[in-house]
């Protein structure tokens, strides 16, 4: 099966470069392309793509306020923002907005597929210490609710161990064989994880568990 990328970036070397490294994947293809957001809006309604490749600085429509329109729309199409070494501001607001992950412009071919295979399957591939700001600007402007310090401590020590991997990236399935279990037995410990401390998803888990020197990096 082939995936449908839509590559949306206002430099056409970026977009060339791109489709040269994803057409040597027999699981995903290039089926269009935009220089702006507005674009991009018109072409993920006609297209439909698996998966969207956004650039942040464009003009007409940035890859912001094209991400915010998809969100207005309840459009669930995974956004992989497209960034380079000086717009970590702009990377931050996008991720925090629902992106579910980036890309540097430069990355390497394995990092690119690796990205994309987590936002097709709905996870969010973020550096630890980026899940922890993401997360951090996430709840500054959530409604509030009780503090989770004394949650941390209540985690088994095979809950930690499994914490731990998760926060370098492990998949489930690797996660298992390290610790010589069942892969369901692994993700019965990421929802005890998530119910102990409050949150939905591997990447807020790995958020608290770093901010408050759980895990470490």
């Amino acid at each position: 099966m082939k995936y449908n990328v839509l590559i949306v970036d206002d430099h056409f070397v970026v977009r060339e470069g791109l489709k040269l490294i994803l057409e040597t994947s027999e699981h995903y293809q290039v089926i269009g392309e935009a220089d702006n957001g507005k674009v991009a809006i018109q072409l993920i309604e006609e297209l439909r793509p698996d998966v969207i490749l956004m650039d942040l600085n464009m003009p007409i429509m940035n890859g912001i306020e094209a991400i915010e329109q998809l969100q207005a729309q309840n459009n669930t199409i995974p956004v992989v923002i497209l960034t380079t070494y000086n717009e970590d501001d702009l990377m931050i607001k996008g991720l925090t907005i629902g992106a579910k992950g980036y890309l540097l412009k430069d990355t390497k071919r394995e990092h690119l597929f690796r990205t994309l295979d987590s936002a097709i399957r709905g996870e969010t591939l973020l550096q630890p210490e980026i899940m922890g700001i993401v997360f951090k600007a996430k709840h500054d402007t959530a409604p509030k609710k009780p503090t989770r310090n004394n949650l941390l401590p209540s985690l088994s020590d095979k809950e930690k161990i499994v914490l731990q991997a998760a926060a370098h990236g492990h998949r489930s399935k690797e996660i298992a064989f390290d610790m010589g279990i069942a892969e369901r037995t692994v993700k019965a410990h990421l929802t005890n994880i998530y119910n102990k401390l409050g949150v939905d998803s591997r990447a807020q888990a790995v958020a608290i568990a770093v901010e408050q020197g759980l895990v470490h990096i």
